[in-house]
């Protein structure tokens, strides 16, 4: 297969990361013979540096017509820090994810089993998680009616959905259902907000045509606490953009580390895949990012293509590192490796998984194969 991948590395450990993540594609690429052309485009805080703009139309351009984006950060100090900045990096990819209809973002959280011991929460209470959240992603407070009164006082954020808009996300998430436990869990707050009561009204008819898969409701409160108390209960979360948002940061502890999620961005015609952590920019450039966040975030962008084997060959090669304990400072505290070499033992095992032994020997002196 012949792949164009738009590459938008951003700020911060975004290059570092987004880096590693395509040696995990071409080492994919050469081992399934397949084409994959990368092309790189600038966004957030580096491109309002060098143009004005944290997406420049060339960029934009780029993403709509190639087959899929790849993703890495976005974000800077001297923005974060600056509320009254008239533009920030933030401005670029919530157009790009209006612009390129991205309406879907997917989130997958796992406790995987050798890092499990590394989680903030108790092993009895986090073993067996594997959940994947639906968060619909181009409606809702984010991108509604802003308004401020003339003397500042007084500030208000329209929440506002359409039918057709719950419908499309709600049936991605009923058919990734089907394919995993068989189990949604719409979260909303429908005994305050009109707009969740229309959420509550139209998934509850939608899954009249999913008969196979359990429907069940929380509010987004009560949900929060059941992330903590009993995360594996869940299977398939769907929800609306600002609780998406708040319930899949929650989640991302539980694995241990940020550095460990993927998520994908999906409408009906383009793609984006990123990992969730922002830009760490007190990490730039000391290679203590982890990668396995943008390495799965490939893997993600390989099975949104049906590429099956070779989004479970990354997969693999991300388990054995985990399984030899061959990570970054955020999971091996006693002796890590860089974000460069973690990338190097991913792509050697993706191109010789039978030379596991070796390839952590070589990792350790430094001389891993792919360099």
């Amino acid at each position: 297969m012949k792949l164009d991948i738009a590459v938008l590395s951003g700020d911060g450990i975004g290059p570092e990361v987004t880096a590693q993540a395509i040696k995990a594609l071409e080492a994919v690429a050469h081992s399934f013979d397949h084409n994959f052309i990368f092309k790189e485009a600038l966004v957030g805080a580096i491109a309002i540096d060098k143009t004005g703009n944290p997406l420049p139309n060339e960029t934009l351009e780029l993403c709509a017509n190639t087959d899929a984006v790849l993703f890495g950060a976005i974000g800077d100090p001297k923005y974060d820090n600056n509320p009254s900045a008239p533009v920030r990096p933030e401005q670029g990819l919530l157009k790009l994810r209006k612009e390129l209809g991205l309406y879907a973002n997917i989130r997958p959280v796992k406790a995987y089993d050798t890092l499990i011991d590394k989680s903030p929460l108790k092993r009895e209470i986090i073993e067996g998680t594997d959940i994947s959240i639906y968060r619909e992603l181009t409606g809702g407070i984010y991108f509604g009616k802003k308004e401020l009164s003339d003397d500042g006082t007084v500030a208000s954020d329209l929440c506002e959905y359409s039918q057709a808009e719950i419908e499309r996300i709600a049936h991605l998430a009923f058919k990734a259902a089907q394919k995993r436990r068989k189990k949604l869990t719409l979260v909303d707050k429908a005994n305050v907000l009109e707009s969740s009561r229309l959420w509550r009204k139209v998934v509850t008819e939608i899954a009249k045509g999913y008969d196979d898969v359990t429907i069940d409701f929380l509010f987004v409160d009560n949900a929060a606490m059941q992330m903590i108390l009993n995360p594996s209960q869940f299977d398939v979360i769907l929800t609306e953009n600002m609780f998406g948002d708040i319930i899949s940061d929650e989640a991302s502890v539980i694995g241990g580390s940020i550095g460990l999620l993927a998520s994908a961005s999906v409408g009906d015609t383009c793609c984006m895949f990123e990992p969730i952590h922002g830009s760490y920019p007190q990490a730039t450039g000391k290679g203590i990012a982890n990668p396995i966040a943008a390495i799965l975030s490939a893997a993600m962008l390989l099975e949104h293509f049906d590429l099956i084997n070779e989004a479970n060959a990354i997969k693999a090669a991300v388990e054995k590192a985990l399984e030899l304990n061959l990570t970054t400072p955020d999971l091996n505290n006693n002796n890590p490796l860089t974000t460069e070499k973690v990338g190097d033992f991913i792509t050697d095992y993706i191109l010789n998984p039978e030379d596991s032994n070796l390839n952590f020997e070589n990792i350790h002196v430094g001389q891993s194969t792919i360099i």
